[in-house]
């Protein structure tokens, strides 16, 4: 079949299609756009020639005049031609030579721009035509400017390498502990290891303020060496890493030291047994990193005890007024004692303000004079040359007077820094009890204490109950030292003093004084059960208040008149003469109202209301072992 023949059959079929799908195109309804609810556009029909106007020219011409308004288009061939004589009427088209329509564009409506998305073209390039990323398309809704954003560095950053390498060697402090410096550390690195003390140019505010606080150690009778501050230069910043992790190490070992943390009470005797409140590295750095007044709260962890502040400002009013006493020189040699002959006799006098002696002899009025001096440097009142006499006579007396005072300071830092509004406190030296209801004495007895080989230990607790015609149960102490020996000698010895012998279920005895006039706790004590089985109680003795030296007991504290007492502790509901009428009854337990704080003391300095200083025997020579102490700290 020929080609031209073969295209005229192809033009028919598609047309009796077209023609076929007419009727069902009146009857559909025009097409509306899903999205927008309205009606499309009617298209242009579609019609296909049956002649290419190329080859027919005659037949174009004869068409009805109709088909004016249809869409023409030209059913061409490839390009190669064909050779008719080897042409296979059965066989397709050649692939190689596809049909090709040619039909003109048609026209569409314009589009509206409200509703058509803004689309940018890229920009021409002369290449050939390749698929590429997809186009930007901008929202209708202009998007809103985006702030910009700031990233600020915290303060001190640029420190916090250098911090980090510091920390294990300026935390070398002496007698800073172990604990206390693993809590700097963790707080350094809370912190990201940023400092707290130093800038750029040096301290800060905070780091200045401490730094003041530190230099008026002095003032509170702490030693300002032991808080040697940290040299540095502004420019180098590892120095200043390194300045700003000590004043850390330093603010910490001042406030524990403020609160008692310079000796260890326990290890001078062990009847000093105050509990201490030492505050942790991370307590005094976290007040000092938050707070404006670094050295207010720094300061403020020495006692806030009125007779504190009385001892502080004695300690100023010393060094204002400076001893021009002159000293003598005194050769070393042996202890001189009562009687001898030395040379050095004469010097002795001459020290102590004494004339001088026709002989060099060691008289009564030189070994008088000694002793008093002794008594007042807190040595031995023997008379007794000895070497530490020997050294004490070597300092100004105002040293000596200072070192009694800071020695005094230090036991009241051994105190809780609240005694409570309503207390008791029994100064042991002083041999006197005192009740104390906000900051005013309400009530003062006598008081009969240890004897210097059964002292009465110092320490706080709280009362909290009274016993009404209470037994006495000996002490162990006193069982060992008295009544074991005597039942050995005499197994009636208890029962003829009235006491009352009973076997353990450990297999020991015990003895026991029951109530009555000749009990050794009189009618009344006062609790507060604590490690030394100790307390507050009668004596049928009361003849012994009288004494001015009283330390006569087994280690309890007598008081004078322990029923006056008993109204300031019991309130109205137990009055004195409801107490007294149970007197001689049975052993009967009476709770206070609510518990009562109670401090046994070791003052043997106290400052009067008008500056005047009240000296009191160092009965059981706590006040020394706490100077050597001190002294033997700075040294």
């Amino acid at each position: 079949m020929r080609p031209r023949h073969w295209a005229k059959l192809t033009s028919a079929s598609a047309l009796a299609i077209i023609l076929g799908c007419l009727p069902l195109r009146a009857e559909t309804p025009a097409a509306t756009d899903a999205t927008l609810g309205i009606p499309l556009p009617e298209q242009p029909e579609l019609r296909l020639s049956d002649v290419a106007p190329s080859t027919a020219p005659a037949q174009a011409a004869t068409a009805p005049s109709a088909d004016a308004e249809i869409v023409t288009g030209t059913v061409t061939t490839g390009n190669r031609p064909l050779d008719p004589a080897r042409q296979d009427a059965a066989a397709p088209l050649d692939s190689e030579e596809p049909l090709t329509l040619d039909i003109p564009a048609v026209e569409m409506p314009a589009a509206d721009p409200a509703l058509t998305p803004v689309v940018k073209s890229p920009e021409p390039v002369e290449t050939a035509p390749q698929p590429g990323p997809l186009r930007t398309v901008e929202p209708l809704v202009p998007l809103p400017e985006m702030p910009k954003v700031v990233v600020e560095v915290p303060p001190g950053s640029e420190f916090a390498a250098a911090v980090a390498a510091a920390l294990p060697d300026a935390l070398t402090l002496r007698r800073l502990g172990e604990r206390e410096r693993n809590e700097i550390v963790a707080a350094y690195q809370a912190n990201e290891n940023r400092p707290f003390w130093v800038g750029s140019k040096g301290w800060n505010e905070a780091g200045k303020l401490i730094a003041t606080q530190l230099g008026r150690a002095a003032e509170d009778g702490l030693r300002p060496n032991d808080y040697p501050l940290p040299v540095f230069e502004a420019s180098d910043k590892a120095r200043l890493a390194e300045a700003d992790i000590r004043l850390s190490a330093l603010a910490v070992l001042y406030a524990r030291d403020a609160r008692g943390g310079r000796l260890n009470p326990r290890q001078l005797s062990k009847l000093i047994t105050p509990t201490l409140y030492l505050p942790s590295a991370t307590e005094v750095l976290s007040e000092l990193a938050g707070a404006a007044d670094a050295d207010a709260v720094l300061a403020a962890y020495n006692p806030p005890h009125e007779q504190y502040r009385r001892l502080k400002a004695k300690l100023a009013e010393m060094r204002e007024h400076l001893d021009d006493t002159p000293l003598v020189r005194i050769p070393a040699g042996p202890p001189l004692k009562l009687g001898m002959r030395d040379e050095r006799v004469a010097l002795v006098r001459a020290r102590l303000g004494l004339g001088p002696s026709e002989e060099p002899v060691f008289d009564r009025s030189t070994a008088l004079a000694l002793a008093d001096f002794q008594k007042k440097a807190g040595l031995p009142a023997n008379g007794i040359l000895s070497e530490r006499t020997l050294a004490a006579l070597g300092k100004p007396a105002s040293a000596r007077g200072e070192e009694d005072i800071i020695a005094q300071m230090e036991r009241w830092r051994w105190l809780p820094p609240d005694l409570g509004t309503d207390h008791i406190i029994a100064n042991v030296p002083e041999m006197r009890v005192r009740v104390i209801r906000s900051g005013k004495v309400v009530h003062e007895t006598r008081a009969i204490i240890g004897k210097p080989d059964s002292a009465t230990p110092i320490f706080s607790h709280k009362m909290d109950h009274v016993i009404v015609n209470p037994s006495w149960y000996v002490p162990p102490s006193i069982l060992k030292k008295e009544f074991l020996p005597g039942l050995a000698a005499d197994p009636n010895y208890a029962a003829k003093r009235g006491y009352i012998v009973t076997r353990t279920k450990s297999g020991g005895i015990s003895v026991r004084q029951p109530p009555g006039e000749r009990n050794a706790l009189g009618w009344i004590k006062f609790m507060f059960p604590n490690e030394h089985a100790v307390y507050l109680h009668d004596t049928p003795n009361r003849r012994l208040f009288a004494g001015e030296r009283r330390a006569l007991s087994h280690g309890c504290v007598r008081v004078e008149n322990p029923f006056a007492l008993a109204d300031q502790v019991l309130g109205p509901e137990w009055t004195h003469e409801r107490l007294k009428r149970l007197i001689g009854k049975g052993e009967r337990r009476i709770n206070l109202p609510q518990p009562l704080p109670i401090h046994l003391v070791y003052n043997t300095i106290v400052v009067g209301d008008h500056g005047q200083i009240h000296r009191f025997d160092d009965v059981y020579g706590f006040h020394r072992l706490v100077r050597q102490a001190l002294e033997h700290q700075g040294g």
